[in-house]
């Protein structure tokens, strides 16, 4: 079994609640989506075995609070996926899964080595696709036997309605949970801080966490 991964390296998570937290990445090549505002588009990677890759971490794995799997999306190399998660899990290192939540089938059959599931909230008027409002209520069902929290990409041309929709679905399921509004770091920042902040209010309005949170990492100049 081999799987295909971009990059590994060690830095500090620029994202999302666990900004500044000091982690491997470990890139997985590939994506089923093609959201507008990507900013980790792939053409280029490494084939490795699962121990090749658990050799890798552990070199670069020194005082770090998580390994970071990232992409591309990484339920698309479940089978791969799965074994470095096993192994990590047994090393006693933290698994953290950065994902879109398009896959719940897949997530299905990882979930049990995975501590923390990043999840992207799609909202269509953002990533310009359709709507995956299903497979997201189906991927959550699965990710919350876990560590959850979310994160929705707000561009120039993110429509409240979407928002609303996005708030909905996590209200179905009774549960705590946090909601990273990212500003798409290719925008000016400037032009959306009213929309950021009318939107956080919404959230907050109808009793759901939310935080405005850049890409810290892109603004800092890190990798």
């Amino acid at each position: 079994m081999k799987g295909r991964d971009a990059e590994i390296f060690s830095s500090v998570q620029g994202e999302g609640i666990y900004l500044g937290e000091r982690q491997v990445f470990v890139r997985f090549f590939g994506c089923n989506l093609k959201c507008r505002f990507c900013d980790t588009p792939l053409n280029h990677f490494r084939e490795y075995e699962p121990h090749e890759l658990f050799t890798e971490i552990k070199n670069n794995f020194d005082n770090q609070h998580s390994v970071s799997f990232t992409g591309g999306e990484p339920l698309l190399q479940k089978d791969f996926l799965k074994e470095i998660l096993r192994l990590t899990s047994a090393g006693g290192l933290k698994n953290y899964l950065e994902t879109n939540g398009t896959l719940p089938e897949e997530l299905e059959e990882v979930i049990e080595y995975v501590d923390i599931v990043a999840m992207d909230l799609k909202l269509p008027t953002s990533t310009g696709m359709d709507n995956f409002w299903d497979s997201h209520s189906r991927f959550l069902e699965v990710a919350f036997e876990k560590e959850v929290f979310l994160k929705a990409i707000i561009c120039r041309s993110t429509e409240e309605k979407d928002l609303l929709e996005g708030i909905n679905l996590l209200k179905k399921f009774n549960r705590a949970v946090i909601l990273v509004l990212q500003p798409d770091s290719s925008e000016d920042y400037g032009a959306m801080e009213e929309k950021l902040e009318n939107f956080k209010n919404i959230c907050i309005n109808n009793n759901i966490s939310a935080c405005i949170i850049p890409q810290v990492h892109k603004i800092t100049g890190l990798k």
